[in-house]
């Protein structure tokens, strides 16, 4: 699928002189700079201990990674500020009944990717863990594309849950991880956004988020599923300039105000717990109502691709496996979402 966030450019960051390893905290050059306050790049540079010349390749530097970093008169600021996540904020926001029920909930400076990093420690991990990252340099989409942010500006993170039973009993897994973090988004003051099967959260068509789940363990089970979810919550110009189709981020959504990103993530954690938990318990059934409400396709016209060819047809829903239906030509078909491209016609 032509995600916008997944089907990127092959830019990668370039080093900085002042960038800490994974799991550390925001590197010195952006932590002076974080509130939004302008700083000149003297006082930078006698705060930082460099020269001003290595000021003005630093903040390139950073530029260059997707920061919106403003210069003049009054010196170098960003057109947002930042706003790493705060753990034991989420962790004491949570319901009762949510935190007794969730794993582990960590952030890390950078990451490669959040899923990766679940992956590497699925065995130490108890079920309904959370890796968050303010800076992932290596995200996975579908069909092996990239999701590209800016550093501390949306939010990146996976899930583990685990499933006594096998792959079979996953079907709808990405639909109702779709749905858990739109009602999130809700109850953090986002309207209106949509889902587009199979992956896809949107606003009026613009893209959103996106979701990738990647299953593990053994194929009759048990098994684990790694939930990765993106969500543009500030998109800079820099950003907008390497996607290849309509965007919108959760500021523009609401207005220019948006929430918080610990809020964001707070609530994201207590739907998916929920959701995840609901889905083990019964499928996706429970959860078809749900998606009807959000479904950003149904009843339209749709280009659908895959490894067997292309067809053209109308969307009606889903079935109970969460599979897209699709009428061609007085047939109905089910499409499944494995190596397939959806987008309106």
């Amino acid at each position: 699928m032509a995600n916008p966030h997944l089907d990127t450019s092959e830019w990668s960051s370039p080093a900085h002189p002042d960038e800490p390893a994974a799991g550390r905290g925001m590197p010195p050059l952006l932590a002076l700079l974080a509130s939004g306050d302008a700083l000149g790049g003297p006082e930078l540079a006698l705060r930082l201990g460099i020269s001003r010349a290595a000021v003005w390749k630093q903040v390139e530097a950073w530029r260059q990674a997707g920061l919106d970093i403003e210069s003049g008169s009054a010196g170098y600021r960003l057109a947002h500020p930042l706003e790493p996540l705060d753990v034991s904020r989420i962790r004491a926001a949570l319901p009762p009944v949510v935190r007794r029920r969730v794993g582990v909930i960590e952030n890390h400076w950078r990451l490669d990717s959040t899923s990766s990093e679940l992956a590497r420690r699925v065995a130490g991990m108890p079920d309904a863990s959370f890796v968050f990252a303010d800076w992932q340099q290596a995200g996975r989409g579908r069909r092996g594309r990239q999701w590209l942010s800016a550093p501390a500006a949306n939010l990146q993170f996976s899930c583990l849950k685990r499933f006594a039973g096998g792959y079979a009993a996953l079907s709808g897994l990405s639909l109702v991880a779709g749905i858990a973090v739109a009602h999130a988004l809700a109850d953090c003051g986002v309207p209106g956004i949509g889902l587009k099967w199979p992956n896809d959260l949107v606003h009026a068509d613009a893209k959103l988020g996106g979701i990738l789940v990647e299953l593990g363990g053994e194929f009759m089970g048990p098994c684990h599923a790694i939930v990765g979810i993106g969500i543009n919550v500030h998109l800079s110009g820099a950003m907008r300039a390497r996607l290849d189709r309509p965007c919108v981020d959760v500021a523009a959504v609401c207005g220019g105000a948006a929430p918080s990103r610990t809020a964001l993530a707070t609530a994201l954690v207590a739907r998916l717990v929920d959701a995840l938990e609901r889905f083990d318990a019964s499928g996706f059934a429970g959860f078809a109502e749900a998606w009807a409400e959000r479904d950003a396709l149904a009843g339209r016209r749709i280009h659908v691709e895959g490894a067997r060819g292309a067809f053209d047809g109308i969307a009606r829903g889903v079935d109970a496996r969460g599979a897209l239906k699709v009428r061609v030509a007085g047939e109905l078909r089910s499409v499944d979402s494995a190596e397939v491209t959806v987008r309106p016609a």
